[in-house]
């Protein structure tokens, strides 16, 4: 699914349909460059989902859990930001891949600092900043995340 997003609100309104699409157990990888939208889109996400809070990029602790409504249960939904770590096996000794089951949503932004300890993503979601907005693209890679997908409402032009 390829999508433009003229402006900032169609980000947001992105993110908030998208955490009505979620189900729990699903691990969403964000691609892009700095400034391109991840955490905005991750924080429209989780507000949508219930969490009342400042939502913050977890580029220092490297991840920041949230509990969330998603598909009508209280679930964890983490929020991994991978951008400073030094290498792949950071992540498995901070425990973190533990997080990635059936009960919580990972949410991972640079994804590719920690390819090669990563489970494998249910959906991709890459974003580019273009003349006018943003581009995105919203890949599966499961069945989780083509059912993701399939339950995804979105106009960006509303």
């Amino acid at each position: 699914m390829q999508l433009h997003l003229p402006d900032e609100a169609a980000t947001a309104r992105l993110g908030a349909d998208l955490a009505h699409a979620l189900a729990p157990g699903l691990a969403l990888y964000l691609h892009g460059d700095l400034g391109a939208g991840k955490t905005a889109l991750t924080r429209a996400l989780l507000h949508a989902a219930g969490h009342q809070g400042r939502v913050k990029s977890p580029t220092y602790t490297l991840a920041e859990p949230y509990e969330v409504e998603i598909a009508g249960r209280m679930v964890t939904a983490i929020h991994f930001d991978l951008y400073r770590m030094a290498s792949p096996e950071e992540f498995l000794e901070a425990g973190f891949r533990e997080h990635f089951n059936e009960n919580t949503v990972c949410i991972v932004e640079w994804p590719e600092k920690g390819e090669t300890v990563l489970p494998p993503p249910d959906i991709h979601i890459t974003l580019a900043l273009a003349q006018h907005g943003r581009d995105v693209e919203l890949r599966a890679l499961s069945d989780k995340g083509h059912q993701c997908l399939a339950r995804l409402k979105f106009a960006p032009n509303l």
